[in-house]
Order: structure tokens, then C-alpha cells, then sequence
């Protein structure tokens, strides 16, 4: 998809040093998966504790040998 955008050129420039990617659509692209993935954590994150009286189930391998 196509997609004209103001960036501020600094953040820009930033992002290219940090993460090496000179490619416009590439970095945003990148951006755009981080963000997501940093989203999806915290709603994951949200709901640790929101079921009460759930008890965790073995995990494989756990048990005795």
C-alpha cells in the first residue's frame, strides 16, 4: 500500500541510525511491527491476573524423570 506521511526528519534520522535501515519504507515498516508488538505485549501483559481461581497447568518436561 501506498501512504504519503509527515515525519519529522530528526526522529527520522534517528530511527536510520538506530536501527541501521536506510530504506524509508522499510524503517516504517519496522516501526509499524514494533509497535504492534509492543501493543500486543501490554493487552497480553493486561490480562495476567484477570482470571481468578485459574491454576496453572504442568508444563512437559517438568515432572519427574
Amino acid at each position: 500500500m501506498k501512504v504519503a506521511v509527515s515525519i519529522d526528519e530528526d526522529l527520522l534520522q534517528r530511527a536510520q541510525v538506530l536501527t541501521g535501515i536506510e530504506a524509508h519504507a522499510t524503517l516504517l515498516e519496522a516501526a509499524l511491527i514494533a509497535l504492534v508488538e509492543r501493543e500486543s505485549a501490554k493487552r497480553l501483559a493486561a490480562l495476567v491476573g484477570s482470571e481468578p481461581g485459574l491454576v496453572a497447568g504442568s508444563r512437559s518436561g517438568s515432572g519427574p524423570a
